[in-house]
């Protein structure tokens, strides 16, 4: 569901200068599966060994999976917010909310294809 809501939110999180993806424990195989039945419009990260999960104190040792967890880390590094109360229905819209309040600068409005990358700010989604 909190996939869903960030690809429904994806024109909205688009407006804002930031780069949008996942990171699961699962497999690369597994999770682009997982994206394409969802027809995610942003990158799910693999991590099987685990090794960004320990690093951001998000793993579950025990189940071996992240907490439903959003970093927004500005361009320099900075951890500018960490969720830790995900609505995963609503996520799109209230991490859009978030970079709002944040006053995470806006693109320019692009002559190009509407489906480039991302760049800019990142944002770090667990």
């Amino acid at each position: 569901m909190e996939c869903k809501s960030l690809r429904d939110s994806g024109a909205e999180l688009r407006k804002f200068q930031v780069a949008l993806f996942a990171a699961s424990t699962d497999t690369p195989e597994t999770n682009r599966k997982f994206a394409e039945s969802l027809k995610l419009d942003y990158p799910i990260l693999s991590d099987p060994e685990c090794t960004a999960g320990k690093a951001y104190g998000v793993l579950i040792p025990i189940l071996r999976i992240p907490k439903r967890w959003t970093f927004i880390i500005d361009k320099d590094g900075v951890l500018r917010h960490l969720e830790r109360n995900v609505d995963v229905r609503g996520h799109g819209k209230q991490l859009a909310k978030k970079l709002e309040e944040l006053g995470v600068p806006l693109r320019e409005k692009e002559s190009g294809p509407k489906d480039e990358k991302p760049d800019g700010e990142e944002m770090r989604k667990k």
